[in-house]
């Protein structure tokens, strides 16, 4: 059994896997300036981007949340593994090999990787592809024609076939791939049959499923021979390490950029609708694999989403019919609603999906739909008005009874007051008043007052009362501020001086404790960076703001108007001694208020001396510190 991994060889991963290539497979991240990028942190919802990411020095952080970390960490948390497998993952996306130390000597790991079961999936889709080309394939050919798509279609979106008998995939995987029978079945390319392994897929069509880097994890397969034993239209991948059909989306790895660059994104409902909607020119069409669109499925299109101030993108529904429309757009109403203002749903006339349409009535009739799409909350009330005779008094009263409180189930006040008056216009009701005022019965009256979380600087660590979370803009705290996050982010450049500063050259408890968790670790005189030293400074900080503060200070770019060198970080501290000597000063005259010049001479005078001497200390000090913060 193996042990435990060289730590030499996790310091090899940690360096060589760029923290902003690593998030970037699951996030879109935009310049922030000062060498840090941003996105839509993937670890709670948000509408603006509060997720940070340093490449410089190998961490993230979110000032929503608090998460943040290095390369191991985002994947510990965004895939729910432990720290051995986060180091394996990295380790496979680099194509290092690790060493096991322990457990009966060292041992290397290969077989059963990620790589492993990515390298078989990619082999099994090139076995696909040619097979689509064989003359046993001839009647999957003609279903991608008969649908209007050509050669370059299908080689575009890796179509295949997969053959008849039972373990031609399997003996090819085996005897000329060098795969082993339990890499496989891990895999799920491979199933156990009555008398041995078989292949899961037999004389079907068949699409690669791809992740948002582009590697191939899973397979969709289409019914096509009328003597085809299972009798379900469409067959997927069964769960597996690499994949998890709540969380990939059929054609993302074609369209992310086109989506994060549109703010766009449509679902649509199978895989020749995708192909349909990038072959008419709407090339931010994905589809779900094998379950329905899900949370987590939106999870991952609002990270692509994000612009970067603000999200505002669509999301654009398409369904073959009025009433699966309608089905879906009702359950809007039952959720949280966070994004449910950009939602939008398109229905293709004459009950037709994308790809019906496009071959009855062009490409054009494609952008169309997607260019008439309908806001959710809109297309969900009309369609239920429909069922009413709104020509008639009575048919509008019933209308009104039935639709008001779905209007009044729309959490955000102002969008709900809005749609109440449309829902007048709708139902033809010339008291819009009446019908606002209706709506906002029915939803409670006027919005009441929500109990209020306790902000992150008033939550507790189970130990007691956690310190305060200072303000990132609070003018008074912004040199120290400055100075941490130098100590932390370049203590190369930071140096002694930095050391030398007592605790109360900070004043506020949450940078005093950032501070002593520093010298605490040795200082910038350690000879520590980047995440190694955060990893070194972080035992010595409290669970709570301290640690969610230290992780904040070690990503968030300093305030320099050029590059951050020693002249910058010497200004900050300089601007950090001020600030504390001058509150020396200010004990001093305080003092001095408090003394006689003639009933204690001596004691005066040496004040007096201090006072002069600190005085002129300063002077230089703010010399100094001139022209460090903007």
């Amino acid at each position: 059994m193996a042990g435990r991994i060289r730590e030499s060889d996790i310091a090899e991963v940690r360096q060589r896997n760029r923290i902003d290539e690593v998030v970037g497979d699951y996030v879109a991240l935009r310049n922030a300036g000062g060498g840090a990028l941003k996105g839509l942190c993937p670890f709670h919802d948000e509408k603006t981007p509060s997720f940070n990411v340093r490449p410089t020095h190998g961490t993230f952080h979110c000032f929503g949340c608090g998460e943040g970390g290095d390369a191991i960490k985002f994947l510990m948390k965004i895939d729910h593994v432990g720290f051995v497998e986060s180091v394996e993952r990295l380790a496979d996306r680099i194509g290092f090999r690790l060493t096991y130390e322990g457990g009966g000597g060292s041992v290397q790991r290969d077989r059963g990787t990620r790589t492993r079961m990515v390298e078989a999936h990619k082999a099994a889709a090139e076995f696909y592809a040619q097979q689509l080309a064989t003359p046993e394939a001839q009647l999957a050919r003609d279903f991608l024609t008969d649908r209007g798509f050509d050669e370059a279609a299908a080689r575009t979106f890796g179509c295949g076939f997969a053959p008849a008998g039972w373990d031609k995939l399997t003996k090819h995987l085996l005897n000329n791939k060098g795969f082993e029978l339990t890499e496989l079945l891990k895999a799920q390319l491979v199933k156990e049959g009555r008398q041995g392994p078989i292949d899961r897929f037999h004389r079907r069509l068949v699409w690669p499923i791809r992740d948002l880097g582009g590697d191939v994890v899973g397979f969709g397969a289409r019914r096509l021979f009328d003597d085809d034993q299972i009798q379900a239209k469409y067959l997927n991948t069964s769960e597996s390490p690499i994949y998890k059909k709540s969380q990939v989306l059929f054609g993302l790895d074609l369209a992310k950029r086109e989506i994060a660059k549109r703010h766009q994104v449509v679902v649509v409902e199978g895989y020749t609708d995708v192909m349909a909607m990038h072959a008419a020119g709407v090339p931010t069409a994905v589809a779900s694999s094998g379950t329905a669109f899900g949370e987590d499925h939106m999870k991952v299109l609002r990270r692509l989403l994000m612009d970067d101030d603000a999200f505002r993108g669509e999301v654009i529904f398409t369904f073959d019919g009025d009433e699966a429309g309608q089905k879906a757009a009702l359950k809007a109403f039952e959720g949280e609603q966070t994004f449910a203002g950009q939602t939008y749903i398109a229905v293709a006339p004459d009950n037709m999906d994308p790809c019906e349409l496009r071959l009855a009535k062009g490409d054009a009739a494609v952008r169309d739909l997607v260019a008439r799409r309908i806001p959710l909350f809109e297309f969900a009330i009309r369609s239920m008005l429909k069922q009413y005779d709104l020509d008639s008094v009575d048919g509008q009263v019933a209308a009104l009874q039935r639709t008001v409180p779905l209007v009044s189930q729309i959490k955000d006040r102002s969008r709900r007051d809005g749609y109440a008056t449309k829902l007048s216009w709708w139902v033809g009701w010339q008291d819009e008043a009446m019908v606002v005022r209706r709506v906002r019965e029915s939803a409670g009256g006027p919005v009441a007052t929500k109990t209020r979380r306790a902000p992150q600087h008033q939550q507790t660590n189970g130990s007691g009362p956690d310190v305060q979370r200072p303000s990132p803009k609070d003018p008074r705290y912004l040199a120290q501020r400055e100075v941490l996050k130098a100590a932390l982010q370049e203590p190369g450049l930071t140096g002694p001086e930095y050391d030398a500063l007592p605790e109360d050259a900070f004043t506020h408890p949450a940078y005093i404790a950032v501070h002593r968790a520093v010298l605490k670790a040795g200082g910038t005189g350690a000879g520590l960076a980047g995440p190694a030293l955060i990893d070194a400074v972080s035992p010595h900080a409290a669970q709570g703001t301290v640690r969610m503060l230290l992780s904040e200070l070690a990503v968030e770019p300093l305030r320099a108007r050029g590059e951050v060198d020693v002249r910058y970080i010497g200004n900050m501290l300089a601007a950090v001694q001020e600030n504390l000597v001058g509150r020396q000063i200010a004990e001093i005259k305080s003092k001095l208020q408090r003394l006689s010049p003639i009933e204690a001479p001596e004691d005066y005078k040496a004040l007096f001396g201090d006072l002069v001497a600190l005085e002129e200390y300063r002077k230089a000090l703010k010399e100094q510190a001139i022209g460090g913060l903007d």
